[in-house]
């Protein structure tokens, strides 16, 4: 397998690739109503604050929505690859992949688990399998 792309780091997403190279799927709760959110942004879109905390996810979720992308291929993806919404049980939702499971097999609802996936250009990137 390639390597994977080095995702753009900045200051408000740090804390998420920091966290997941420590083993650990963190997600930004806004200090002033609680609201959750990932991507990671600067400001919560539903106060307005801009002050906001790291919290650990539990990584369990469903799959919200999928699609099988064929084109074009990418040098990292053997054959099929899955990339899953997950809505995670703390109540916000990721991008990832999904592993571990026959594209065939997928249903929306199906409860999955996050993983973390280390590659060896240092790159570290959340992943789900079937739980």
């Amino acid at each position: 397998m390639s390597d994977r792309l080095a995702p753009t780091t900045t200051p408000d997403t740090k804390f998420f690739w920091d966290g997941l190279k420590a083993e650990k799927l963190l997600v930004q709760r806004c200090a002033g109503c609680g609201t959750l959110r990932h991507p990671p942004r600067p400001m919560c879109p539903r106060c307005q604050s801009l002050s906001w905390e790291a919290i650990e996810s539990s990584g369990r979720g469903v799959v919200y929505s999928f699609v099988l992308p064929r084109h074009p291929p990418w040098p990292w993806f053997e054959g099929t690859y899955i990339v899953a919404l997950i809505e995670l049980e703390e109540g916000t939702r990721i991008v990832s992949n999904l592993r571990d499971v026959d594209p065939d097999a997928v249903t929306i609802g199906m409860p999955v688990q996050a993983f973390i996936e280390h590659f060896d250009n240092g790159v570290s990137l959340p992943q789900f399998r079937p739980r």
